[in-house]
């Protein structure tokens, strides 16, 4: 049977956003303090390429926080990759977690399509 499933992304395991970063071979994330324009926060630090500053992701809420000026200091599509590859992987890991297999597949659109296998 299959099912349908929609994900709304909290990021709070620092886990799955190293497996993210790998995904899209991105420097590891770190755990600090990061200047974002005129405030600073704490979290995990991702660098993601072209971006003026990093996203600070904060697992103990599952924000992200960021300054991208609009899309001036950074491409929204870098945040929406990194968003999409942290679900991958935490779906990934939770399932794998729950002894069952995964499957995954790239579609042309750029969704990444997730089969998992759950044991009887």
């Amino acid at each position: 049977m299959s099912h349908l499933v929609t994900i709304q992304t909290q990021v709070k395991d620092a886990a799955a956003i190293h497996h993210a970063c790998e995904r899209l071979q991105l420097a590891a994330p770190r755990q600090g303090t990061a200047r974002l324009f005129n405030r600073e926060c704490t979290g995990w630090l991702v660098a993601l390429p072209e971006w003026k500053y990093p996203l600070v992701c904060q697992t103990e809420t599952g924000t992200v926080q960021y300054d991208n000026f609009l899309g001036h200091w950074g491409d929204p599509q870098r945040l929406d990759a990194f968003l999409q590859h942290y679900a991958v992987a935490k779906a990934t890991l939770e399932a794998r977690r729950q002894g069952h297999s995964v499957q995954e597949f790239q579609e042309s659109s750029g969704a990444i399509r997730l089969v998992i296998g759950v044991s009887s």
